[in-house]
């Protein structure tokens, strides 16, 4: 979801201006994501990093969230969608984990498709509090005990990766889990990302050939 400041500097307006129209594709892409196929679409909505921005920025995205949740929760459930959040709760204000916590359980039984609303969310955070989480359970540490105590470890790993506004690093953004995520970058901003722009990243990752470490079949044994 990048590019939505750029975008609003464009047009000589603030980045809250660029906000909103960048949480209006959001249901946009969740359309076109059904159009499609895609069951599980996660957005990075705000970044541990992001507390560092101007304090006026982080409070009108907050508010931002809210009034999301407000005009689009009616419409998730009409279609069936089940919201997730993944990130650190405990340092979002009570109204906020209250929010989430309700759309949580109220969409917990949806089954045309998952969106996980990554909210105060770090890929770093998330391996720190697994190990965290596993060692008080007294699991071995190895990779299957991490990955069992990720914040929404029952979600398949993403297969692709969108980069939108031309950027090309991961961000912090599902470390674990996109170990062998395919990436695709548009140099489109995220207010201007369309279900076209979506389906041509999405022929693109078809286009791959996928080895997970190893070899595509047609070299084996050559």
């Amino acid at each position: 979801m990048d590019g939505n400041g750029r975008w609003a500097r464009q047009r000589g307006r603030p980045a809250s201006f660029g906000h909103r129209a960048g949480a209006r594709i959001v249901k946009t892409v969740m359309g076109g994501c059904e159009e499609i196929g895609v069951e599980v679409l996660s957005i990075y909505a705000f970044s541990t990093e992001n507390w560092t921005r101007p304090r006026r920025e982080v409070g009108f995205l907050m508010r931002l969230f809210h009034e999301t949740l407000d005009r689009e929760f009616a419409e998730i459930q009409q279609r069936n969608i089940r919201v997730v959040f993944s990130g650190r709760r405990d340092e979002l204000d009570p109204r906020m984990r209250k929010r989430m916590q309700d759309a949580e359980e109220k969409t917990k039984d949806n089954s045309a498709g998952v969106l996980n609303v990554c909210l105060n969310y770090g890929g770093r955070a998330e391996v720190v509090d697994a190990v965290k989480a596993a060692t008080t359970a007294g699991d071995q540490l190895d990779e299957a005990s991490i990955a069992r105590h990720l914040y929404q470890a029952w979600l398949p790993e993403p297969d692709l990766i969108i980069r939108t506004a031309g950027e090309k690093r991961m961000s912090n953004f599902l470390l674990w889990q996109a170990a062998y995520a395919e990436l695709y970058v548009t140099e489109r901003l995220w207010p201007d990302f369309t279900v076209d722009d979506l389906k041509e990243a999405v022929a693109d990752y078809q286009g791959r050939v996928r080895r997970f470490g190893g070899r595509p079949e047609s070299e084996v044994g050559g």
